[in-house]
C-alpha cells in the first residue's frame, strides 16, 4: 500500500468497512408476506477492510466493476455514508461527522446527474454556489474566466442547464465543482456518454487545475483512457476489496510486458500461414478474423519486427500497426490475479 510513499496523507482511510443489512424475501406475495414476519436479514458487505493514503496533489484513478464498491468508498470520502467500522480522516477530520467544514474543501461531479439549478441559467447557479461558499468576488471572476479559457463555457453561461446537452452539462458542473478552490475533487464518471472533443476537453481542464491549484483528483470511472490520460496512481476495487494500489507504470511493467501487432489484410490468410506465425517463441494470437489478424508479442522471446516481417512475407497485408495494450486488458489480469 501506500502508506510509506505518502509522508503527509491528505486522505487516510485505515481498514474501511461498510455493510448493509438486506431483507431476504423468497419470490411471491406470501413469500414477502413471511419475509416480513420471519424477518430474514443478510448482510452484504460494499466494502471490507480497506486502507489507502492520498498525498496532497496526486491524481488517483479508482477502478472497479459495478458493485465493486466504488461509489460506497467515495460517499465515506465525502461524508455521506458513516462506516461501519474501519476510519477515514480527510485533512485531519472525519467527515460524516463534520460534513459541513468537510464540504468546504471538496468538489464533487457526478457524470449521471447535476449539482446545478435545472431551470435557470448556469451563470445564476454559479453566483448561488459563490453565496454558499462565501467566495470572494475576484476569486469568483478569477476563476469563471480560467475554466472559460479551458472549457470554453462563456457561451453557456447564460442557458438553463435543462436546455445544455450532455457535454455542454458536464463542463458546466466541473467548472461548478471547481469555483471555491476546493483541496480535493471527487469525480464519478465525469466523461460518461460524452464524445471525444468533448473528453478530451474534461480531461485537459481536470489536468490543468491539478498543474495550477495542486488540487487532489479522486476519479471513479468505466473508461479506462481517463485514468491513463489523468492520472499517476490507480486503485483497483474488486467485491470490496482493493486488489491493487500503485503506479500506473508500475500495472504495466507487470502485466503489460507484450506490444500488439495487428494486421489489416486485403485478403482472407491460408491457416498454415497464420500458424507459422503464432508458433513463433512468445506470440500469441489475439484474434483472427477474416481480414485481421492481432497479436500479442513478448518481446523478450521474438523481436517486434522479426513478427512483422514474417506478416508481410506470408499475408497479403493491407495495413500494419504496433501498439502496446490497452489499460483494459491489464486490468483484466489484475482482477483475474487478485494483486495485494
Amino acid at each position: 500500500m501506500h502508506h510509506d510513499r505518502v509522508n503527509s496523507p491528505l486522505i487516510e482511510a485505515e481498514c474501511l468497512t461498510k455493510t448493509y443489512r438486506v431483507r431476504r424475501s423468497k419470490p411471491g406475495l406470501v413469500g414477502a408476506l413471511r419475509g416480513l414476519v420471519s424477518g430474514a436479514d443478510q448482510t452484504v458487505v460494499a466494502v471490507e477492510d480497506v486502507s489507502f493514503a492520498i498525498g496532497p496533489g496526486e491524481t488517483v484513478g479508482y477502478i472497479g466493476k459495478n458493485g465493486a464498491g466504488k461509489s460506497t468508498t467515495i460517499k465515506m470520502l465525502t461524508g455521506i455514508l458513516v462506516p461501519t467500522s474501519g476510519s477515514v480522516t480527510v485533512a485531519g477530520i472525519e467527515p460524516s461527522r463534520n460534513r459541513t467544514e468537510n464540504g468546504k474543501r471538496i468538489g464533487v461531479a457526478f457524470g449521471q446527474r447535476t449539482s446545478l439549478n435545472w431551470d435557470i441559467p448556469v451563470r445564476e447557479s454559479f453566483r448561488l454556489l459563490r453565496e454558499i461558499y462565501r467566495i470572494p468576488v475576484d476569486a469568483f471572476e478569477r476563476n469563471v474566466q480560467m475554466f472559460n479559457e479551458v472549457l470554453g463555457i462563456e457561451p453557456l453561461l447564460g442557458t438553463p442547464v435543462r436546455k445544455l446537452s450532455l457535454g455542454q452539462r458536464m463542463k458546466c458542473d466541473l467548472a461548478a465543482a471547481f469555483l471555491h478552490d476546493p483541496e480535493i475533487a471527487y469525480l464519478d464518471e465525469p466523461t460518461i456518454g460524452l464524445d471525444v472533443v468533448a473528453k478530451d476537453a474534461v480531461r485537459a481542464f481536470i489536468n490543468h487545475v491539478n498543474h495550477e491549484r495542486g488540487t487532489t483528483v479522486i476519479l471513479a470511472t468505466h473508461d479506462l483512457q481517463d485514468i491513463e490520460k489523468i492520472c499517476n496512481r490507480a486503485m483497483i476495487i474488486d467485491a470490496g476489496h482493493l486488489v491493487y494500489d500503485g503506479p500506473l507504470e508500475q500495472i504495466f511493467d507487470r502485466h503489460a510486458l507484450h506490444k500488439e501487432i495487428r494486421f489489416d489484410l486485403r485478403s482472407e490468410p491460408s491457416p498454415q500461414s497464420v500458424d507459422t506465425i503464432t508458433q513463433m517463441p512468445g506470440v500469441e494470437p489475439l484474434e483472427v478474423d477474416g481480414h485481421l489478424v492481432l497479436l500479442a508479442v513478448d518481446p523478450a522471446q521474438s523481436a517486434t519486427s522479426d513478427v512483422a516481417r514474417a506478416g508481410l512475407d506470408l499475408l497479403d497485408v493491407a495495413d500494419l500497426s504496433l501498439s502496446d495494450p490497452g489499460i483494459e486488458s491489464v486490468v483484466k489480469s489484475i482482477y483475474e490475479e487478485k494483486l495485494s
